[in-house]
């Protein structure tokens, strides 16, 4: 919104120029939403007490989560509402990819939202019916997927970029709905598996937005991405501003989030953000550096997968609870130690999927 004023001010103070740089917008962006954050933070934890909208928690959990009880939930809000801002304040937004990114984190959020309306304020255990969660995850996936094949104008923009393989391109055509539905709503129910302990989602997210902003930049720049042997995508480098808003956000959710937790996300933040990141990784072609990058998310959800899968098939279970962070917190370990080790093994999964752009 204020790149368009800053174009019209340029013809009369030079000085307005620098609105047109994408790294000098991204700063502004992390800034801004992180302020926006900082500030609102308080009010919404606050306001939320008010209302008595407090976690529930679940009876057969770790006995360490039954004081949680009771502590502000849908916290998510701050992060969607301070990512959304910022981003319309420094984005350019006659790029369609700013809208698309858009569409889905609150599209997700309002899925989430229903759903902690339904646990928290009419005390319905069961929230959002799972198949009706599932549905209107996949509308809004699908709807996505269509919209990007319908619009692409490149062949890059619809073909599978593979991982340490050099010039192997293959166009997915339809197909590119289907994964493209598969990863939005995947990485959307990850994310919101991985949400059990304080801090332990933010900031895997944080640093997964901080890799696609780098990626994207480097897809955006014809410089870089032939450099890099990547498809060069003249909408993508935009996205750097969105995601150094979800940046900024997370910085200033995680002030409030870090243990011991003043307020949680919520499904209104989990499943948003999840979905986000899945939407970037589409429109950078970077699918399968998702799974890599993500690998706690992976983690957490193949956990569960096998957990169920045992029990159903041997009648065992393989780990102690489930997701996988439940397990370690069962075997003794304190939160603490399960978040932050969980924080390095992210910084790992990041860095090699980052590897992996020059690794070709």
């Amino acid at each position: 919104m204020l790149v368009w004023l800053a174009e019209y001010l340029t013809q009369y103070i030079s000085a307005f120029n620098v609105f047109s740089y994408l790294t000098f917008r991204a700063i502004l962006g992390v800034l801004t939403s992180l302020l926006l954050s900082l500030y609102f933070g308080p009010k919404l934890i606050a306001a939320l007490q008010r209302m008595q909208i407090g976690q529930v928690v679940r009876n057969d959990g770790p006995e360490s989560h039954f004081s949680k009880k009771g502590t502000p939930t849908m916290g998510g809000l701050l992060i969607l509402s301070s990512v959304v801002v910022s981003t319309l304040l420094w984005a350019n937004l006659s790029n369609k990819y700013i809208w698309v990114v858009l569409f889905v984190l609150v599209s997700f959020g309002a899925i989430g939202f229903v759903d902690d309306y339904r646990k928290v304020i009419r005390k319905d255990p069961r929230g959002l019916i799972a198949r009706w969660k599932y549905f209107w995850q996949s509308v809004f996936a699908i709807l996505t997927a269509f919209f990007l094949y319908a619009t692409a104008e490149r062949p890059a923009e619809t073909a599978l970029l593979i991982p340490f393989v050099k010039d192997v391109m293959p166009q997915l055509g339809l197909l590119f709905i289907a994964l493209s539905y598969f990863v939005i709503v995947g990485t959307s129910n990850a994310v919101n598996l991985t949400d059990g302990l304080d801090g332990l989602a933010i900031v895997p997210t944080i640093m997964v937005a901080a890799a696609f902003a780098i990626i994207a930049y480097a897809s955006g720049n014809v410089n870089f991405a032939n450099y890099l042997n990547i498809p060069f995508l003249p909408y993508s480098g935009e996205l750097v501003v969105f995601c150094a808003a979800l940046i900024g956000a997370g910085l200033g959710f995680l002030w409030f989030n870090t243990y011991p937790a003043l307020v949680f996300m919520g499904d209104v933040g989990s499943l948003a953000l999840g979905a986000v990141l899945g939407v970037i990784a589409i429109l950078v072609r970077q699918e399968i550096v998702l799974f890599i990058m993500g690998g706690i998310f992976v983690m957490e959800t193949l956990s569960v997968i096998l957990q169920v899968g045992s029990y159903k098939l041997r009648k065992q279970r393989i780990f102690r609870m489930a997701p996988i962070h439940h397990h370690y917190e069962l075997k003794g370990w304190p939160e603490p130690r399960v978040i932050v080790r969980f924080w390095i093994l992210s910084i790992i999964f990041v860095l090699v999927g980052l590897a992996t752009l020059k690794l070709r």
